[in-house]
């Protein structure tokens, strides 16, 4: 057995929750299937730890390859396989669903069983999204990840539910539809293969580059989501659970980032090129405007909402770089906006359990009652503007050294953000966390539980870790973001251009 999972490790990293959804559903007992998702969800963890200490950093192409013929006639494959870039987002996912099992052992207490099932789909879906080096392997399981998203927040969301839900799936299924013309493009006009690594290898006329890279943009730009297409993202964080707002956040978005850099990138550089100016200055309209409105927000959820789309911006803007800082700063910051992101809606959820209200005017004084939890509040909240020596930081710094070869003025625009993002975090903490509590009620809070602190202590170690000596995510990018890079020289060389 130990031979097999070596030799098939990714296939079993991919199966774990499929497998823990079968043995949930011959589980009776609620607690048990609680401790049967837990399990599935660290198995998974630990073996893309695993993963990630037999990955080759110095290897530029994909590893831990596996094909498998699916629908030949088709030419379908299963096929998966890992470079640097989608193994960081393997970790994360696998990193944040025991977090949201965790998250969700007292606060969801109907249809426990669904619940639990569904976050070991998303798990399950997201790994395959992240690794699928076939065109219509990534589409079905693109398609798959919005089905749980919808139900946690139409089942178990709060009172504005029904609309969330209904408009998160407009907009997903209007992205997905983009998304499969894009992908039919690509197929008809690439040899008639679903294989991504080979399409790379394909020439396409700047006219069919520039059609095919319009329906990738829009399905990932609302995925991203991107300013004007973001206007889903603030509904549905507001009313899902913690749990789904935290996979929302913390994986989900990396869809469309992670589009753009397995997809648009490699296979339609001319088009990238092109556009490029656009997207730059559409990156740079996101991180202030998100920083403008998280500063407007009385609601704890949509002001980290919105801050979401201004981090999403910085991702974008170092993607569109085209250089090697700034594309690493933006998986980077992919994989820190899950962390930082990730605990702050985790300590929102905890915050909420306590007292049914998300508003910012209904708390004050925290720091008396819950010393413990305003200390990992306050940290998150700061690692959340980039504070020098957590992960935001690193992420948002190389973002800005690579954009700087572009133009010097979107670095001094995208800067203003950062100084947004510290006023509505230091804001928020100030009404929350310091001053007289406006309820006399809130003085009798409990502060974090041993269960709710051991769900928050793995992202504050990540953070720091990350902050402090990012080396190791670096070296395992490195050689996938400078092939990436050299590709794009070789057939643009104007892409390195000083604007």
């Amino acid at each position: 057995m130990t031979s097999f999972v070596a030799a098939h490790i990714l296939s079993c990293i991919i199966a774990v929750p499929f497998l823990g959804i079968a043995a949930m559903a011959l589980v009776r007992d609620e607690q048990w299937v609680r401790r049967t998702a837990l399990i599935a969800t660290l198995v998974t963890f630990g073996l893309s730890l695993i993963l990630w200490s037999q990955f080759d950093a110095q290897r530029a192409g994909m590893q831990f390859v596996e094909r498998v013929e699916w629908m030949p006639t088709f030419n379908i494959q299963f096929a998966v396989g890992v470079d640097g870039i989608s193994i960081l987002m393997v970790l994360l996912t696998t990193l944040l669903c025991p977090l949201c099992v965790l998250s969700s052992w007292t606060a969801i207490t109907t249809r426990v069983r669904a619940f639990m099932m569904l976050i070991l789909l998303v798990e399950g879906a997201m790994i395959v999204v992240f690794t699928a080096l076939d065109l219509f392997l990534f589409f079905m399981m693109w398609e798959v990840t919005m089905i749980p998203m919808y139900f946690m927040i139409l089942l178990w969301g709060g009172p504005g539910r029904v609309a969330a839900g209904l408009k998160f799936v407009l907009y997903s299924l209007t992205g997905s539809l983009l998304l499969l013309v894009a992908i039919l493009g690509l197929h008809l006009e690439g040899g008639r293969t679903f294989d991504i690594v080979a399409l790379a290898t394909q020439t396409y006329s700047p006219d069919v580059q520039m059609w095919i890279f319009a329906m990738f943009f829009l399905a990932f730009a609302i995925k991203l989501p991107m300013v004007p297409f973001h206007t889903w993202l603030p509904d549905a964080h507001s009313e899902a659970p913690t749990a789904g707002s935290v996979l929302l956040a913390g994986v989900l978005l990396k869809m469309g980032g992670y589009g753009f850099l397995r997809f648009c990138l490699p296979i339609l550089p001319d088009a990238c090129v092109t556009v490029a100016p656009f997207i730059l200055w559409a990156s740079v309209l996101a991180i202030v405007y998100g920083g403008y409105m998280a500063l407007a927000q009385s609601d704890l959820k949509k002001l980290v909402a919105y801050s979401s789309v201004s981090h999403m911006g910085f991702v974008t803007l170092g993607i569109f770089a085209f250089n090697n800082q700034g594309i690493q700063g933006a998986v980077l910051q992919m994989f820190n906006h899950g962390i930082t992101t990730g605990a702050l809606f985790l300590a929102i959820g905890q915050l909420y359990d306590r007292t049914h209200s998300r508003s910012i005017g209904d708390y004050g004084g925290l720091h008396k009652p819950m010393p413990r939890f305003v200390a990992l509040l306050c940290f998150f909240s700061v690692a959340g503007f980039g504070l020098p020596g957590t992960a935001n930081f690193i992420g948002e710094f190389l973002v800005l050294i690579g954009t700087s070869q572009r133009s010097f003025v979107l670095v001094l625009l995208a800067m203003s953000g950062i100084v947004l993002a510290a006023a509505y975090m230091l804001w928020m903490l100030q009404r929350v966390a310091l001053g007289q509590p406006t309820n006399p009620a809130i003085l009798r809070l409990p502060d974090v539980s041993r269960r709710e602190l051991i769900t928050l202590l793995p992202l504050a170690v990540a953070v720091l870790f990350v902050g402090l000596y990012p080396g190791p995510l670096m070296e395992t990018m490195d050689a996938s973001v400078t092939n990436l890079v050299e590709q794009l020289t070789s057939l643009r060389p104007e892409t390195v251009a000083h604007e």
